[in-house]
């Protein structure tokens, strides 16, 4: 079973960047499809971003879209969320985790999840 492991968050300003990191173990992701998602306190958790295995095929929600880019290096069993122009609403609890399938709509069936890290956006 694949374990998750997120990192790369933490305090950022408003206008800036961070790049999360997704690592890998127990197999290998180079065939699945990975999602990104967040979570505030007291709302709803919703996807980010979704990236199918060869990193040809991407998602984003028009939220995010032009300013968070996900990628994947296979051969380092990685998923990354570059994300740029950081505003306050975009803190969260950050996850990566194992989906079903995605498409221009969203990203479904989450599987094996993160233990998250957290991004706070404030000045």
């Amino acid at each position: 079973q694949v374990r998750l492991v997120e990192s790369g968050g933490g305090l950022a300003q408003p206008g800036g960047s961070l790049r999360l990191s997704c690592v890998a173990s127990g197999s290998t992701l180079g065939h699945l499809d990975i999602g990104w998602f967040r979570q505030a306190p007291g709302k709803e958790r919703e996807e980010v971003s979704c990236i199918s295995p060869s990193g040809m095929y991407t998602y984003q929600p028009d939220s995010v879209k032009g300013r968070f880019t996900i990628s994947r290096d296979n051969a380092k069993n990685t998923v990354y969320l570059r994300m740029n122009s950081l505003k306050p609403e975009d803190t969260a609890r950050y996850f990566c985790a194992t989906i079903l399938s995605f498409d221009t709509t969203g990203c479904y069936g989450g599987g094996n999840w993160g233990q998250g890290t957290q991004v706070t956006v404030s000045s």
